[in-house]
């Protein structure tokens, strides 16, 4: 039961003044954010240009900024399709590596999701199996790999909270059928990031917060750093309110 922090995503360098789009802003970022209580990170490195990629020339940098700055903690990527915009050029960029993220999370949504899983474990990278809806549940366990990824990610993106607790209560079913097993990290998204905080400790489930899922305190405040969102999730997890 742990939050991580998401400290980047695919949001855009106007999305918050904070936002760490280099290696050295993601490693001061990252230390800061593990300083505030996170015990994981995720990741989503960039070029040179700030633009997400899987390539060697960004990721390597960024994992050895980030285990510089936080010695023995454990450090997540994205693998994304958006990322490299190509199925093939994700899988040669993750065979090129030489940092390696203690783990990855794959969108079971995507089509290439069994190869790059396939490649991560060739690898010895953590899988996180990425679930947004019923049918990536239902693939992942069609797939037979329910049972040998590090955790289930439940990720929501609908934003009213009626149609956000449907889905994930459809996910949560399709693993209990299956007889699946495995850790949880479930976490919304901008209009639903606290809901799912508030139900992932009411679970003692993990979660994550971080400027890749939304910007807003649970007072509705604008944060002023993941740091902020991470005490603020901490905060929830320690003391057991769900308010």
């Amino acid at each position: 039961m742990i939050v991580q922090a998401c400290i980047n995503g695919a949001r855009p360098a106007d999305f918050h003044p904070a936002l760490p789009l280099d290696a050295e802003a993601m490693a001061r970022d990252g230390a800061a954010s593990i300083a505030a209580g996170a015990a994981e990170l995720h990741v989503h490195a960039r070029g040179a240009d700030k633009r997400e990629s899987l390539s060697p020339a960004a990721m390597g940098p960024t994992i050895a900024a980030l285990r510089r700055a936080c010695p023995g903690t454990l450090i997540g990527v994205s693998t994304g399709a958006w990322i490299e915009n190509d199925d093939v050029s994700t899988l040669v960029a993750i065979a090129g590596w030489r940092e390696l993220p203690d783990y990855a999370s794959v969108n079971l949504s995507e089509t290439a999701a069994p190869l790059v899983m396939e490649s991560l474990r060739q690898r010895g990278i953590g899988i996180e199996a990425g679930l947004a809806s019923v049918a990536d549940a239902e693939r992942l366990v069609s797939l037979d790999h329910g049972g040998r990824v590090l955790r289930i990610l439940i990720e929501i993106s609908e934003q009213t909270l009626d149609a956000a607790f449907a889905v994930s209560e459809g996910i949560e079913k399709v693993l209990g059928r299956a007889g699946i097993r495995r850790a949880i990290l479930l976490h919304g998204a901008d209009a639903t990031v606290w809901p799912f905080v508030r139900r992932a400790a009411q679970r003692n489930w993990s979660t994550r917060v971080g400027l890749e899922d939304g910007k807003d305190l649970p007072d509705g405040t604008e944060a002023s750093c993941n740091a902020a969102l991470v005490a603020a999730a901490v905060a929830i997890f320690r003391t057991g309110r769900s308010a």
